[in-house]
This record gives C-alpha cells, structure tokens and sequence, in this order.
C-alpha cells in the first residue's frame, strides 16, 4: 500500500478515544458482551447476533453490534494482545499528525485515517454514481481496552465491529496482533484495510437497508447473517478493486497486499475458527462463512469492482 504523498487526508472521519476511553472492566454503563457467548439483542437494526466466537480467545470478529445488549453481566474481559498504550498521544491529535498521504506512508494511526478516507470517498461515488441517496458518512473509533457505544458498552475481547445505532465502526488495534499471531493470518497493512473495509460494508448495508433482510435468520451454513457478512466481504473486495480511483494512493494494489487481506478471511472463516477451538465444524453454527466463501466474495468484489456484483441473498454462496 503506498499513498500519494499528496493526498489530503480528513482526520475529522476518526476519532481517536484511546487516551480517554474507560477501561476494561471498569465502569462504562450498559451491558456488555459477555466473552465466551453470544449476546442477543433486546431488539433494533442489528437483526440478531451476528457475532462469531473465536476459539480459546474468546474473541468475536468482523461483526455487527446490534443495537441492544442483553443477558447475563459480562464476566472479565479476555487479555488484549500487547501493544504499547499511546505516549504523549492524548484523544484528537490526530489532526496535527495526520494531514498527508506522506504521513499516513509513516504512521499506523494516519495509515488508518487514509484507509477511512479512501474507503468512503469510494462510496460517496457510488452512491452518487448508481443515483442512490446520498452516502451518509461514519466515523471510525479508536479505542483501547473498552468503549462505550449506542449500542452498548463493549471491551477488547469484542474485536471490530460497527454499530448502526450511531453509525460508527470501533476498532481497538490490538485486534491486529491477535489475528496474525493467534489465528495465522500474514498480517500487515492490507490485512487491517480488509477489516476496515468490511466494517463499512456493513455501514453500506445499514444505509440500503439490507440489514433487515436478516430478520432472526442469524445461524446456519446459508443464513441471512452469513449472507450478510459475505456480502461485506465482497463490498470490501470492491473497494480495494476501485480503489486508486479515490486519489489516495498511487497505484492498485499489488498481488501481495491482496494476498494478505485473503490471508486474514481465510484465518477467521468459521470452518477455520471451529477446527482450531473446537476440533470439528459444525455448520448449523456458522454465522460468517467458510474461509473459501470469504476468500470468494471478497474476490468477486475486487476482480468485478462492482457491488452489484455483491448479491448473495440470491442463489447459492
């Protein structure tokens, strides 16, 4: 991935709460997600628990919140990878340090910042292209330990997720390490602008409505919560497939940071989360797909560069 050095990045688009978020197992309101279950909603647009547990970790990843939590009080969080907590780094300074693409080519948080950018300007046009409503922006939080949503107070051990509450996608870097040292992914910077980008699929999908579809279908090797996800994947794949067209990079990916975004849906395809924590698969549990399914919709998306492309609530998957 290399940026032009003279994009203009939009900070305004992340918020940055590492600094100010409350910790892990402290205070924060609300419930909230229990790690080791899965947590249904009281009710709203998360159209059910679209949630993948994730072997020993207990960890959930690449999903929706929905919009209400309910159960039993969550236990302690699961232990987040290591990574050194912010120095000199308070909540909001973002927009001194990332302003150009020279800088997101630097730093991880400005690297982040032009991932946000890109991926919305993409579907800002289109949405404008396709003569849909206009596109609705979200922010992107950083956040470590725990965080406080519309959708509930969430921890670490939640991995990334969006909430269509406040349309926003969270995100605790953290998560990263994790996936490549716990679950075998290659890592690296596209693995990071895969996940991101499939979050916003999801935002995508919460604008057009397409959550809804959902209804309680939420488990089984052809449910709407896997066709959703799925579909994300593939809107992730479109994006990468457009994006030079966004003026934030110099040229199209190359095959290697393709490989790693293929990389990381396979380490987190649900064949491949319950062999590794529980010795078989079991596809009445599937809730986002098989590693090959993820592997596939994400390149449906990416070689089309065309979301209509992206239907998988039509057919096989």
């Amino acid at each position: 991935m290399q940026f032009d050095d003279d994009a203009k990045l939009d900070p305004s688009q992340v918020e940055d709460v590492r600094a100010s978020g409350p910790r892990a197992g402290g205070g924060g309101g609300g419930r909230g997600l229990m790690p080791g279950g899965c947590v249904l909603p009281v009710g709203g647009k998360g159209g059910g628990c679209l949630l993948l547990l994730v072997a020993v970790a207990a960890l959930f990843l690449f999903q929706i919140v929905p919009t209400n939590f309910s159960g039993d009080e969550p236990q302690s969080p699961a232990p987040s990878a290591s990574r050194p907590e912010p120095q000199g780094s308070p909540s909001g300074n973002l927009a001194s340090r990332c302003r150009t693409g020279a800088d997101a080519d630097q730093s991880e948080d400005c690297r982040i910042v032009g991932t946000v950018n890109s991926i919305q300007a993409y579907w800002k046009q289109a949405f404008t292209g396709r003569g849909r409503t206009s596109y609705t922006p979200a922010k992107t939080v950083l956040f470590s330990r725990a965080v406080n949503t519309a959708c509930g107070a969430a921890d670490s051990s939640v991995g990334p997720f969006y909430c269509p509450r406040d349309q926003k996608v969270y995100l605790d870097l953290t998560f990263f390490d994790t996936l490549q040292r716990d679950f075998g992914a290659k890592g690296g910077p596209f693995a990071q602008a895969y996940v991101i980008a499939h979050e916003y699929g999801h935002h995508v999908q919460n604008l057009l409505g397409t959550m809804d579809r959902v209804g309680n279908d939420r488990q089984g090797a052809t449910s709407g919560a896997v066709r959703l996800e799925l579909q994300a994947d593939c809107y992730a794949g479109v994006w990468a497939g457009n994006a030079v067209r966004t003026g934030f990079y110099t040229q199209p990916f190359t095959q290697a940071d393709i490989d790693e975004a293929l990389s990381a849906a396979s380490a987190v395809g649900d064949d491949s989360i319950q062999r590794r924590s529980q010795g078989r698969v079991v596809p009445d549990a599937f809730t986002h797909g098989t590693s090959a399914q993820r592997e596939k919709w994400f390149s449906v998306g990416y070689k089309s560069g065309d979301p209509a492309r992206c239907d998988t609530f039509t057919g096989g998957i």
